[in-house]
Formats: C-alpha cells, structure tokens, sequence
C-alpha cells in the first residue's frame, strides 16, 4: 500500500511532539528532584505539618481555658456561699424568713397587800429561758428588741433594764423575733410544764405569733477577739499521714 505525503507529514509531526513532550517531562522531573527545590517542598510540607500542630494546640488551649474558667465560676459560687453561710452563723448578715415573734410583758395583775412586786416582773432569766427553748427548737437567727444576738451576746440585768451586746440597754416589753419552723418554735414554748405555762403563773404577759417572714437584723457592734486564736494545723503531719 502506498503511502501518501500528509501521511507522512503527520507521523513526523506526531515524533516531534511526542519528543519535546518527552523531554519536558525530563527537565520537569530533574528540576523537581534537584536539591533546592526538594528542600523547599520539604520545608513546605514541615510548615504545613507546623501549622496543623499550632491549630491542635491553640484548640486544646481553648478547651482548657473554657474548663479552668467554668471550674473558677463554680469555686467562685461555692466561696460565695460559703461566705454567706458563715455571715450568717456569725450573725452579721441579716436574714429573712418564717419563724416566730414573742412578745413579753410584765405582769398586769392587781398585787393585794403584802405580795412582792419582784415576783411579777419580768427578769434576765425569764428573758433567758425563753431564749434557750428557741435556740433548742432549732432557730437560726435571734434578735431581742431589734438586737441581733450573737455567740458573745449576754442577757443581764441592769435595773428595770436588760443589757446585751456589751452597752445595749433594753426596757419592757420585749420582743424576740426568731426564724425557723414556726410550728416548731411555738410548741417548743407551749410544751406542758415549759416556760410560757410557768410564766403565766405569776401573770407574765405571752404573746407568741407565728410568721412567714421575719427580718432579723445584723449585728453592728465590734467583734474583736483578745485571747481566741485560730488553731493552725499540722500540714506536715497531714502530708505524712
């Protein structure tokens, strides 16, 4: 079979792009393999791997960050409440909430001749036992006449007075407002024998008035401690243990 011109044109055409092909291929693999250029996609591939490490890290940074920051809310809240408790325990804090207001008065019964007056009066003790039968029956915070009673607190008598709080001198009628369960509070002072029912045998006024909500103040006065000191602990001995 004979073969025609363009045949021929074609085919050596075809040779010549299939050679500059070759050889472009040839320079491109050698250029790519050359050192220069094989450290530099080296030192690309590392810096990607560089970067993709930072990301990690910065995520994980975050990550603790958002926990350290939730744990110091929940430390913060806890201290706060801890805080607040022992406001109240010491008796600085002013609270609110149900309890009781009783109410005491002096006697208003007629004396007959003869009869001591003193045995119709009201006195520190009086004051006192009805105190203690409160703090018995569970109240959390006390007041007397609007006077926050506290650890240091003392009932005594001054005259027709009662001293508390190291300078507060309190008259007739008084008024303890306690708060805890009312129910409690008001049996714990109407229990058969106890101290309304003695009162009231000498004619002592009793007013005992369960409430919802009662404010108790704060206390006001200095606190200063001369010769209590904290007990500090044995960490070594902790440690060790």
């Amino acid at each position: 079979m004979k073969v025609k011109g363009y045949q021929w044109g074609i085919a050596l055409v075809a040779m010549v792009l299939g050679l500059m092909l070759a050889i472009q291929y040839r320079s491109s693999k050698e250029i790519s393999e050359t050192p220069q250029i094989a450290r530099v996609q080296a030192l690309t591939n590392e810096i990607n791997d560089k970067k993709q490490q930072r990301n990690d890290l910065q995520q994980k940074v975050q990550a603790l960050r958002e926990k350290l920051d939730k744990k110091a809310t929940v430390q913060s809240r806890n201290f706060s409440e801890e805080l607040d408790t022992n406001r109240i325990i010491a008796g600085i804090q002013a609270v609110t909430g149900p309890g009781v207001e009783v109410t005491l008065n002096d006697s208003n019964i007629t004396l007959a001749p003869g009869q001591d007056p003193n045995l119709y009066v009201l006195h520190d003790e009086d004051v006192l036992r009805v105190l203690n039968e409160l703090k018995a029956a569970g109240a959390e915070a006390i007041a007397l006449n609007g006077q926050r009673l506290i650890a240091t607190s003392e009932i005594r008598c001054i005259g027709p007075t009662i001293l508390t709080n190291k300078n507060k001198r309190l008259p007739a009628p008084f008024t303890i407002t306690a708060i805890g369960n009312p129910q409690t509070l008001e049996n714990s002072l109407f229990m058969k024998g106890g101290v309304v029912e003695q009162l009231k045998i000498w004619g002592i006024q009793v007013q005992v008035r369960k409430q919802n909500n009662l404010e108790v103040p704060g206390y006001t006065g200095a606190i200063t401690f001369e010769y209590a000191k904290p007990v500090e602990e044995d960490l070594g001995r902790d440690n060790n243990e």
